[in-house]
């Protein structure tokens, strides 16, 4: 880009949300962050809640901390959604995808709608929180009955900011409701008893969803759609160099696969449970979900918020490999104890329970890497796309004894960061929209690779001990 713009990313994740400011363009790519916010579920009524409006609360104060910019993007997770009225106001507090309300739904939908035709249509992996499974867990509900309009949690955001309602096609990708041939809404709700008017128009990224609102009091600010799924940004703000690559968006999940010009539908890739996702300018993620550092984030709960640097410095002490888990285990997907669950899951598989923090965070990162490695040579087996290289994006970039196992577990070398990965994504979709440049994103990543800090990691060896920890999971 010849001109420099100041853009803003409004980018929640699970445990908190931020508000960066970017200056893009001229060779230049810096981001900084404008204000940072938490997000906390609330349990209500025995339902697990996002607290949407704190957060968008925290949206706005950010956008006025941030000073003038050029255009606003927002991406978040995925899956979860708002429902509106006929006034457009907000039907009820949005569910949190890991709430307990779709347990045992997955099951009776795939008696109506078998698993090899939702795979054959919409291209998604099976996973209890996607939002075909919520919509059917509310089937006869008021609120479903009563409800216009469905929006994504960054649409959701898109339309208080400027009142304009849509459906940014990335993240529609994740719902299992998104048609993976045609990239329009599919009919699979219908077979479900589920109302298809209630999906909102579809928009690609890059495209303007409107200006920020008077109310507001920021001005007519433009709001552009990016790559609203927080892993399609993070893949565009992947600093690879070649085609011949995997990337692990490593954050609360990992999201690890390679990027490709068609979906892989074959029926070994569904009974690996690999998605298709929507990505930029019409790639397709296809990855596995992995639960990522989720793990250590409700251990580190459990015990109280210890320093997790000297804890990191105490497991690389650890032999490795001694106990390992499934890190994909639905058993881990609710909060609460995971320290017991891990113990008790080595124990069911005949390891013996790790017995301190250290051991247990050495178990929770080998079983990562031990996950990253299946991924990553599963994506290669059933695409046919070689890799040579790893690139880890995300929090998970800073783990490095995470990053060694990893580059260790898949014998290849791993390249950790960027970071903000997400952030840049978002910011230079947008950039690329207001400059009106028709930048491909082999050009915007490089401006990522020649601009941000990456670390290289060498696999030190180790074969035969990796595939035996495989072999007992």
């Amino acid at each position: 880009m010849r001109d420099q713009l100041t853009v803003a990313a409004v980018d929640l994740g699970a445990s908190s949300g931020r508000v960066m400011t970017a200056q893009v363009g001229g060779g230049t790519l810096r981001l900084s962050e404008a204000a940072r916010f938490p997000n906390e579920p609330v349990r209500a009524g025995g339902t697990l809640h996002w607290d949407v409006l704190r957060l968008y609360q925290g949206i706005l104060d950010g956008l006025r901390a941030a000073g003038p910019v050029d255009s606003i993007g927002v991406d978040s997770w995925a899956v979860d959604y708002g429902l509106l009225d006929d006034d457009g106001r907000l039907l009820g507090n949005p569910v949190h995808y890991r709430d307990a309300r779709t347990d045992g739904v997955v099951e009776h939908v795939l008696k109506q709608v078998p698993a090899e035709q939702l795979y054959a249509t919409t291209g998604l992996q099976l996973q209890p929180f996607n939002t075909i499974f919520q919509l059917a867990a509310a089937r006869g509900t008021a609120q479903l009955a009563a409800a216009k309009t469905l929006l994504l949690i960054p649409d959701l955001i898109g339309y208080w900011l400027t009142g304009q309602i849509g459906a940014e096609r990335t993240n529609a990708s994740t719902t299992q409701l998104l048609d993976v041939h045609t990239g329009q809404w599919a009919d699979v709700g219908a077979a479900l008893g589920l109302p298809r008017s209630i999906l909102p128009p579809l928009r690609d990224p890059g495209t303007p969803i409107g200006v920020l609102g008077p109310e507001i009091g920021l001005g007519p600010v433009p709001v552009t759609a990016v790559g609203s799924h927080d892993t399609a940004s993070a893949l565009v703000g992947v600093p690879a160099s070649g085609e011949r690559f995997a990337y692990i968006s490593c954050g609360t999940w990992s999201l690890v696969g390679v990027e490709l010009a068609a979906p892989v539908l074959t029926d070994d890739s569904r009974r690996a449970n690999f998605t298709n996702e929507a990505g930029v300018d019409g790639t397709i993620r296809y990855l596995r979900n992995v639960m990522g550092l989720w793990l250590l984030q409700e251990c580190l709960r459990d015990w109280g918020d210890p320093d997790l640097g000297e804890l990191l410095r105490q497991a690389g002490g650890v032999p490795g490999l001694r106990a390992v888990v499934d890190a994909g285990d639905a058993v881990f997907l609710p909060p609460g104890d995971m320290t017991g669950r891990i113990r008790a899951e080595c124990v069911r598989r005949g390891q013996r329970a790790p017995e301190g923090p250290a051991e247990v965070v050495r178990c929770i990162l080998d079983s990562l890497a031990l996950a990253h490695r299946a991924a990553v040579h599963d994506a290669q087996r059933l695409s046919g796309q070689a890799v040579d290289v790893v690139h880890i994006v995300g929090g998970g970039a800073r783990n490095e004894l995470l990053c060694q196992l990893t580059a260790d577990a898949c014998g290849l070398p791993v390249l950790a960061g960027p970071v903000e990965a997400t952030a840049l994504g978002n910011v230079l979709i947008q950039a690329r929209a207001v400059s009106g440049e028709p930048l491909s994103l082999t050009e915007l990543r490089t401006l990522v690779r020649t601009t941000q800090s990456v670390r290289r990691y060498e696999p030190q060896g180790g074969e035969a001990r990796w595939r035996e920890a495989a072999a007992r999971l």
